[in-house]
């Protein structure tokens, strides 16, 4: 057994006790939100906000922060005291700002998608598992008490086996300019599918179907189906063109189902032991009887708590505890991988489409 003299454990706690500096990079839409939540989480300390407009930076932090603004990327990559960096620039440049981050030995999460392209999102977790530095997606919805409570229902058994998914993300607007619904909303249902089931269970094939009924240039109403590598179907619906906003996600279960109604604040989840089980008829086993099971409907009091607070907790996390986020690289990855496989079952008017997917040992268990 080795031993440790007083002043090396004195010099590790000293280490320990020292907060992850983080640099935001980006002070549009997104950036605001994590500046706030990053000056909020202990263990983070806010160092820099970057972005080619210094004067919009300034205003997001205001007249009296000490945050430092730098419209250089690379001179807050070669500040020491840097150690992680917050990304929130457009998804065509994740890759050439993650990888310099990663390249300069900082810690980096990034704004999904992980990057434009499945080949530019592969190169930079290659990277990152290649310098040992934790590369986490903003998967944010992830981080919200009610997966967290759904993906303990789903992983502890509670549903039973999982047989079907569907969500429906729908609302008015905004029509992005780059990229169609799929890109834009899909995203979010894919990267929660891939949070709550089981370890292993990935989407195997997808079928996409979209529409433009305005002319925009891009799918602006897309379905999409997803057959899953246990057989299981699931789901998503997006739509840019809805006058009302609906954000539902049904889970159903051989034991009970989950309906979880994000604008519903009073009842976000229910958990209902209702469903319709299988039967053999004791006179002729060939006979299948479908028996209906109406039992109790659960509302889990869940807490009202920011997700981003949640990431930003678990980033800082995952680098202090050496582990996995997660939200890693990998389930960006996974995210890329199917958004690929459904641009190409689109231009195909909607043939499944095989997702292949790379199988990087998975260490992340909670």
């Amino acid at each position: 057994m080795t031993t440790r003299s007083a002043g090396e454990g004195r010099e590790r706690e000293n280490e320990m006790d020292q907060p992850i500096g983080i640099a935001v990079v980006g002070a549009g839409y997104w950036g605001p939100n994590l500046v706030r939540n990053a000056q909020a989480t202990p263990g983070l300390k806010l160092r820099y906000l970057c972005d080619l407009d210094t004067e919009r930076a300034r205003r997001v932090l205001g007249d009296y922060s000490t945050v430092r603004v730098s419209g250089s990327l690379d001179d807050v990559l070669a500040d020491p005291a840097v150690d992680a960096v917050a990304i929130a620039t457009p998804a065509v440049t994740h890759l050439p700002v993650a990888l310099a981050a990663l390249r300069a030995g900082k810690h980096v999460l990034v704004e999904k998608p992980l990057a434009a392209t499945y080949a530019d999102g592969l190169e930079l977790v290659r990277e990152a598992e290649d310098r040992g530095l934790t590369l986490m997606l903003d998967h944010t919805f992830v981080y919200t008490p009610t997966v967290q409570h759904l993906r303990r229902l789903v992983r502890d058994g509670e549903l039973g086996t999982v047989q079907y998914l569907d969500s429906v993300r729908i609302n008015l607007g905004l029509v992005q300019p780059d990229v169609d619904v799929f890109w834009d909303l899909a995203p979010h249902d894919l990267s929660i599918f891939d949070a709550i089931l089981p370890d292993g269970v990935r989407v195997a094939r997808v079928s996409a179907h979209g529409s433009d009924p305005i002319g925009a240039g891009r799918a602006c109403v897309g379905h999409l189906t997803l057959e899953l590598s246990d057989g299981v179907l699931a789901h998503v619906h997006v739509n840019w063109l809805s006058p009302t906003k609906i954000r539902t996600m049904v889970v159903g279960g051989s034991r009970r189902t989950v309906v979880w109604d994000d604008l519903n604040a009073v009842q976000r989840l229910s958990v209902h032991d209702r469903g319709a089980d299988r039967i053999e008829d004791d006179e002729d086993r060939r006979q299948a009887i479908i028996s209906y099971r109406r039992g109790d409907t659960v509302a889990p009091a869940l807490p009202e708590r920011e997700a981003l607070r949640g990431v930003m907790a678990e980033f800082a996390a995952s680098i202090t505890e050496k582990r996995a986020p997660l939200t890693d690289g990998w389930s960006g990855l996974r995210v890329l991988a199917t958004l690929e496989a459904a641009s190409a079952s689109l231009a195909a008017g909607g043939e499944f489409v095989t997702v292949d997917h790379p199988a990087p040992h998975r260490l992340v268990t909670a």
